[in-house]
């Protein structure tokens, strides 16, 4: 996959070319981003220390500052709200790991695994704190109205994902609007923010902010795929997500197009077989025969291309560009 640039960039094949167009950016929010953690507490300063040396790819900042860069150069504002989606995403990473009793995130051991749940909560409850006061002492109210906004959709998410995955009668309508509150709700909150620290008007915030969240939808499906094996680098199905009995939508969409006795067959499985390895790869044959792979694609891409006529009308820039490349990218990963 490349895109050729219209002013400037010559040529983007990935994420690390993207991060080359803001990569004076990335370097002082790494450095922002670390004092912003600071504590006068040395088992504080310890485990957010194995924080920061285990992020990920920093999706999520780089969106902020691309969307900001849409409308001329990084303010200062920025770097606030960029520090505070991190700070507030990493914090519900942190609880959500000591929620499902996860010892193990991006192949790394999680804090509670290290340092147990007690001190893992606490240190989620310190970076929500942290983020609040930085957004505060900036005077940054819109940023902080966004982003808090955004945590909370994502816990109404993770709760109605919980109370549907009881009775496993999630509808398509119902699996859009977890996915929508769980993931793209932040990717959401980082272009308004973006446009927020540059001053543009609610109705341009709100143009990037559907922006993020159509791309943060396709994002989602495009994970969802994975666990069918819809990538080079995840080879065979996985069958996770019908280990932990999530619906996702090739799942959702086989349910609602076979017979009643395959229904029943499938829910069967999800429910109390989902340990048994040749009954969940049955499920998955199923799927894959019955073109929930195909649908979920075709979904993703409508949600893709939704996403990139949002930004259509906004002039040419080589922002505008590295934001279609990466709600491209968002579809087209193999990982």
């Amino acid at each position: 996959m490349a895109i050729i640039s219209y002013l400037g960039i010559v040529k983007l094949e990935s994420v690390t070319d993207i991060k080359k167009f803001v990569d004076a950016e990335m370097v002082e929010f790494e450095k922002k981003f670390k004092q912003s953690m600071k504590s006068n507490v040395a088992l504080l300063d310890r485990v957010t220390h194995y924080i920061i040396k285990r992020k990920g790819k920093q999706l999520r900042p780089m969106f902020v500052f691309i969307s900001a860069k849409m409308f001329g150069p990084v303010q200062e504002a920025t770097y606030v709200g960029a520090s505070l989606i991190e700070l507030l995403h990493t914090a519900t990473l942190v609880h959500d790991d000591v929620v499902d009793d996860s010892f193990e995130r991006r192949g790394f051991f999680s804090l509670n695994a290290l340092w147990k749940n007690k001190i893992a909560v606490l240190v989620g409850d310190f970076l929500l704190s942290k983020g609040l006061i930085l957004s505060v002492n900036h005077n940054e109210f819109d940023q902080l109205r966004i982003v808090t906004s955004a945590v909370q959709q994502m816990s109404e998410g993770e709760l109605l994902q919980m109370e549907k995955a009881r009775k496993l009668n999630i509808t398509e309508e119902v699996y859009y609007e977890i996915i929508r509150q769980k993931t793209a709700v932040l990717l959401a909150s980082c272009c308004a923010c973006g446009a927020a620290s540059q001053k543009q008007s609610k109705e341009v915030i709100e143009q990037m902010r559907l922006f993020g969240e159509l791309t943060g939808m396709a994002f989602q499906i495009k994970d969802d795929l994975f666990d069918y094996g819809a990538g080079k680098d995840i080879g065979k199905p996985t069958g996770i997500d019908i280990r932990e009995r999530k619906m996702t939508l090739p799942l959702i969409y086989t349910l609602n197009n076979v017979d009643r006795a395959t229904k029943r067959s499938i829910i069967n499985t999800v429910k109390n077989d989902n340990e048994d390895t040749k009954k969940v790869k049955e499920v998955i044959d199923l799927v894959i025969k019955n073109g929930g792979i195909k649908y979920a694609t075709e979904k993703m891409h409508t949600y893709k291309n939704k996403a990139l006529e949002v930004i259509k009308p906004f002039p040419d820039s080589d922002a505008k560009k590295a934001l279609e490349f990466l709600v491209n990218y968002t579809v087209e990963r193999e990982k």
